[in-house]
C-alpha cells in the first residue's frame, strides 16, 4: 500500500487499469503537471491509465475526498472512452474483474441488470462447458478440445470486463 511516487503510504489509494496503487493526489498531480493533452502513462508499467478507480471509501465526505473525486471523474470522463486494443484489454482483466465482483456483491452495488447479463454469461458458459455439444469434441481431440472451451471463457471475461467499464463510464455522466 505504498505509493511509488511519494514512496509513502497510500493516502486515498487510487488503482489504475493496469492494477498499480498510487495516492490518489499523486497520481491527479502526474496527470495534471505532466500533459493535459492526453491519458497518462503508469508510471511502472508504461501502460495507458484510462480508468483511476478509487479504492478508498465513498463515506469520506472530507474535503480533500470530494475534491479527489472529483478530480477522478474528470479524468475517466476524458479519457475512459479511448479506443482499446486487444492486448490492452487483456491486460486490464485482472484490476477491472476484481473491482468489478467486489462491487457486484456491494451493498451499493452495480445495476441489477448488469448483474443480470454477468450471472446469465456464467451460466451460459458454465452450461457450454457441461454440454456434450462442442464445437471441437474433447472426446475426440482430448486436450485439444478443452482449447475452444477456455476461449469461450477467456471471450466472456472479456466481455463482463468490457461492460463493467461502461457502467463506470455511464455512472460518471450521470
Amino acid at each position: 500500500m505504498y505509493c511509488p511516487i511519494c514512496l509513502h503510504q497510500a493516502s486515498f489509494p487510487v488503482e489504475t487499469n493496469c492494477g498499480h496503487l498510487f495516492c490518489g493526489t499523486c497520481i491527479i498531480a502526474y496527470w495534471r503537471y505532466g500533459s493535459w493533452l492526453g491519458a497518462i502513462s503508469c508510471p511502472i508499467c508504461r501502460q495507458t491509465v484510462t480508468l483511476l478507480l478509487p479504492v478508498f471509501g465513498e463515506n469520506d465526505q472530507s474535503q480533500d475526498a470530494v475534491r479527489l473525486h472529483q478530480d477522478i471523474n474528470d479524468y475517466n470522463r476524458r479519457f475512459s472512452g479511448q479506443p482499446r486494443s486487444i492486448m490492452e484489454r487483456i491486460m486490464d482483466l485482472p484490476t477491472l474483474l476484481r473491482h468489478a465482483f467486489r462491487e457486484m456483491f456491494s451493498v451499493g452495488g452495480l445495476f441489477w441488470m448488469f448483474r443480470i447479463r454477468i450471472i446469465l454469461c456464467l451460466m451460459g458458459a458454465f452450461f457450454y462447458l457441461i454440454s456434450p455439444l462442442d464445437f471441437v469434441p474433447e472426446a475426440l481431440f482430448g486436450i485439444l478440445g478443452f482449447l475452444d472451451d477456455f476461449f469461450v471463457i477467456f471471450l466472456l471475461l472479456i466481455y463482463i470486463s468490457i461492460m463493467y467499464r461502461e457502467v463506470v463510464t455511464q455512472r460518471l455522466n450521470r
